[in-house]
Parts: C-alpha cells; sequence; structure tokens
C-alpha cells in the first residue's frame, strides 16, 4: 500500500460534503417528527365522539357556543361516550347518567385533536393516546399528561361553555 496524498482540488473537501449532506438529513428528520399542533388538527378531526371530563362544550353551538352560548343538547351526549366538538376545543362526555364532563380537545403528546370517543376512551389519530372518559386520565399511548378540564354548565336540557 502506499502512502500518497490525493491531490486536492478546487472544489468542497470531502469530509464537508459529507456532514452537510448529514446535516440537511437530520434537519429534515427533526421536522418530520415536530410539533403537529395544527396540521392536520381539522383533517384529523371527525367532530363526532369525544368523552370525559369537568368541563367543556358540546354539538349544535357553532360560532355562538363560545362566551356561554349551547353546545349541545344533554339528549346528543350518549352515556358512557361523549363527543368532539373541534371548533370549540373541546370533548364532552357523559360517563354516568346525568354526569357531564369536559376535556380539551387537544392531545397532550403533539397537540392533534382527539378524534372520538369509543370504548370509555376519548382517542387521538395521530400516535394512538387515550384518555379516560371521566377523568381525562391517559390509559394508553405516548401522552405525557391528562386531558386538561374544560368548564360546562348545564341548564336543563342545554350544555353551555361556562
Amino acid at each position: 500500500m502506499s502512502t500518497q496524498a490525493l491531490p486536492s482540488g478546487p472544489g468542497p473537501a470531502r469530509r464537508t460534503v459529507v456532514a452537510a449532506v448529514g446535516g440537511a438529513g437530520l434537519a429534515a428528520a427533526l421536522a418530520a417528527c415536530g410539533d403537529s399542533d395544527k396540521s392536520g388538527d381539522a383533517a384529523n378531526s371527525s367532530g363526532d365522539g369525544g368523552t370525559g371530563g369537568t368541563g367543556g362544550t358540546a354539538g349544535g353551538g357553532g360560532a355562538g357556543a363560545a362566551g356561554g352560548g349551547v353546545l349541545a343538547k344533554t339528549a346528543d351526549i350518549p352515556q358512557g361516550g361523549g363527543k368532539v366538538f373541534p371548533d370549540q376545543g373541546v370533548v364532552v362526555t357523559q360517563p354516568t347518567a346525568g354526569t357531564f364532563k369536559a376535556f380539551s380537545a387537544t392531545c397532550t403528546h403533539q397537540g392533534c385533536t382527539v378524534k372520538d370517543v369509543v370504548g370509555g376512551t376519548i382517542n387521538c389519530p395521530c400516535h394512538g393516546s387515550k384518555y379516560d372518559v371521566a377523568t381525562g386520565k391517559v390509559t394508553g399511548g405516548p401522552a405525557p399528561r391528562p386531558l386538561p378540564a374544560k368548564t360546562i354548565k348545564v341548564e336543563g336540557d342545554a350544555i353551555k361553555l361556562a
């Protein structure tokens, strides 16, 4: 074997090129795994499902639901289940007959909007986090914290944001 040095040309050194390509790949990977707070929330939210909490919003209220408007009728929230209201950012549940809870509809893992309430859990479509309908506590998936409770008020058969 010979120990001759290779002639260096006017272009960048091989080490510089390898480092630049590696850095670009790392940046792309980090961007792909970054916070998905808003990207895809609307696409991932069906608006029909949701459970558990001590406050929140329910369907039918539209833009008027903010600030005390009617979110839903109590009959719209199934016992043992719930409903997601993505426009208001809330999930309303009825863990037991006549008990209504509400939670933030934003998953505590990466900020996706939860999709539905099925089988006693509030479910996030992005990475599979699941929350208890009665407490908002994490029951599965990568979410690090429970869903924050929201305040609702039940007046007769109307559920309102407090």
